[in-house]
Formats: C-alpha cells, sequence, structure tokens
C-alpha cells in the first residue's frame, strides 16, 4: 500500500511531488545517495551474467533498503525527476525471465537507473523501451511485485509489468496507488463525476425542505477505505480540489497535509504473515520538490520534516547509504 501525486503546479511554476510508504515495519531503510557519474551495474543471478551497467549523469538521493543504496523503492536526481516504486499485487506485476544478453534489470535498480541516467520522462521511456525487467528477491524472501510511477515538472508516467511484457502508461493526473492496471484507475474516475467542494443546494420534495447538515456534503460517496482503487480516487480528488500553490514552499505544505490524510496508524490494516497478524503502516512520506531539488522524509517514528538540498549534496563521494531517525517527539514550546 503506498500512494504518489504530484500537486498542481504553484504560480511560481513549482511541481512538488509526494509519496507514502505502506508496510509493516521491519525493513532496512537509509537514506541513499549515489554520486554523478556512478558506475551502476544491474543484479544479475550470477556475478558473471551480462546485465544492464551505466554511467550515472545526474546525482540521486532516496530511500535505500537493506543497506544497498542502488536499491532505492523511491528518490530524485538533480535533474528534476522523481522516480517511486509502489506495490502491485493480486497478479498485477509479471517479469520478464533474465536472459543474459546485457539488456535486463532487475525491478531493484530501477530508481537508481532511471535517477541516473534520465532528465525527464521521455528519456526515461526511451531508456526502458528495450529493456527486460525481471524480479530480484533483495531479503524479502520474494521478488516484491511492483510498479514504477515517475514524474519530471511537466508530466508523470506509470511503468507496468504485463504478462506480454513491460507496458509504459501516461498518466495525466500525477496520482498512483496500486493495482490494478494504471489505465483501469484513470476510466474508474467517471464514478465519481460530480463530486465537489461546495455543499449541494437544499431542495424542497414530497412536500418536505431537506438540506445538507453541514460542510463536506460535496465529497458524499468519496470511498473511505485504504485500497489502491479507492485512494486512487481520494488523492485525484483532493489534488483536483484544493487550491493552487502561490510558492514552492507553499506547494511543499500542501502536499504534506494530502500525505498526511494517507497516514495509516497501527491497528488500522493488518494482513496475515508467517501466520500472523501484522500492522501495515505509513512507515515513510517523501515530498520531491523538482523545481527547487530537494528532497524531504518523514518517519513512522519521528514527526519531524526532514529536508535535504540537493545542491548542497556531494555528489562527488562514493556511494553511502545513511541513518535516518526513527525516534523523535515534539518540539518543545516555552509559554
Amino acid at each position: 500500500m503506498c500512494t504518489n501525486f504530484r500537486a498542481k503546479r504553484s504560480k511560481d511554476g513549482s511541481a512538488v511531488v509526494g509519496r507514502s510508504m505502506e508496510y509493516p515495519v521491519g525493513m532496512p531503510t537509509g537514506l541513499g545517495v549515489l554520486p554523478k557519474g556512478y558506475q551502476g551495474s544491474a543484479k544479475a543471478p550470477a556475478p558473471a551474467d551480462k546485465r544492464v551497467e551505466w554511467t550515472a549523469a545526474y546525482g540521486v538521493v532516496g530511500m535505500a533498503a537493506f543497506g544497498d543504496a542502488s536499491s532505492m523503492s523511491d528518490g530524485m536526481n538533480t535533474a528534476g525527476v522523481s522516480a517511486h516504486l509502489l506495490y502491485m499485487p493480486n497478479g498485477y506485476c509479471t517479469y520478464q525471465s533474465f536472459v543474459g544478453d546485457g539488456e535486463d534489470i532487475s525491478e531493484m535498480d530501477l530508481v537508481a537507473f532511471v535517477l541516473g541516467t534520465c532528465a525527464s520522462v521521455s528519456d526515461v521511456k526511451a531508456c526502458l523501451a528495450a529493456l527486460r525487467v525481471w524480479g530480484f528477491d533483495p531479503g524479502m524472501g520474494f521478488a516484491p511485485p511492483l510498479h514504477l510511477l515517475v514524474h519530471d515538472r511537466e508530466s508523470a508516467i506509470a511503468v507496468e509489468f504485463r504478462p506480454e511484457g513491460l507496458s509504459i502508461v501516461d498518466n495525466p493526473t500525477g496520482v498512483g496507488t496500486n493495482a490494478p492496471w494504471m489505465d483501469w484507475m484513470l476510466v474508474n474516475l467517471n464514478n465519481y463525476v460530480g463530486i465537489g467542494a461546495t455543499v449541494p443546494a437544499s431542495v424542497d420534495a414530497v412536500g418536505l425542505h431537506f438540506a445538507q447538515f453541514g460542510q463536506g456534503a460535496g465529497l458524499r460517496g468519496l470511498p473511505g477505505d485504504y485500497t489502491g482503487p479507492s485512494r486512487f480516487v481520494r488523492a485525484a480528488t483532493m489534488v483536483a480540489l484544493s487550491d493552487q500553490p502561490a510558492t514552492s514552499r507553499d506547494a511543499e505544505m500542501q502536499v504534506l497535509h494530502i500525505l498526511n490524510a494517507f497516514d495509516i496508524p497501527a491497528g488500522l490494516v493488518r494482513e496475515e504473515a508467517n501466520g500472523q497478524l501484522v500492522d501495515e503502516v505509513t512507515v515513510w512520506i517523501t515530498i520531491s520538490n523538482l523545481q527547487d531539488l530537494r528532497y524531504s522524509f518523514r518517519t513512522v517514528g519521528d514527526p519531524t520534516v526532514y529536508a535535504i538540498d540537493l545542491s548542497s549534496v556531494d555528489f562527488t563521494a562514493p556511494p553511502r547509504t545513511l541513518e535516518m531517525s526513527w525516534a523523535g517527539g515534539f518540539t518543545p514550546f516555552h509559554a
């Protein structure tokens, strides 16, 4: 369970993307940094196998799993592109077989690859067109079923792994969640025509006067559960109805407020794992400011939002994974 969206372009032209990561707590995650010039080599079943290799043209920061700076599930680069791997369960992800001809890349390498080599969504389309994506187990006991969402300042795409092969779907909404396919999600929005921010007018019928009880009645019918389709509709509605931000900072704050509406506390959503019920919670959120090149995050145990100015990151140092804060408190205020 994850939610991804891009806010309306602010009046100063800024584009800001939000993402939440929902999963049982326990996957080791740190802040990964990949330098410009990084020599990338995709994962392969055996060390001698030919696989995709690349030299990074852009510096990258993001959420790195299992202590491997190149195994990113989320990130942005110095060209103003963000990429996000989201879960795609229940048969909506089919990886291809590893061939070994130099055109294979694992799902866990995709964020590092596209952000290291691409300066736009168009670049990503061209880079991925001839590649095969195979499923690699990063230490979870299985290859996680995923899809890749990519944003630049102007556009967004969903990269899906279907039985017939890799599929790239233009995404004018800039919103993404989980299964099913993106084209189904876009068509499903037609079911919610009529939802709005204003209170419907009162009516007189059957000898009675009917009026809504309060504000927010225009959103009646908006789905409130946490399935992928329902969160997609809610995120698209929030982006569509929210005011256009004035500045880059306003856009970041708006994204944070929308992300807060998707935060899942422990106990609300549970799944079975190894014969036990485990909580699925919002483990972390990220905010990618594609205009000002600022990457921000907040973790499940620390309410502080930490911001990284990419212009201040040393992208000449070796690849690295930095420890993040997982325990924090409220900021004291003395009255």
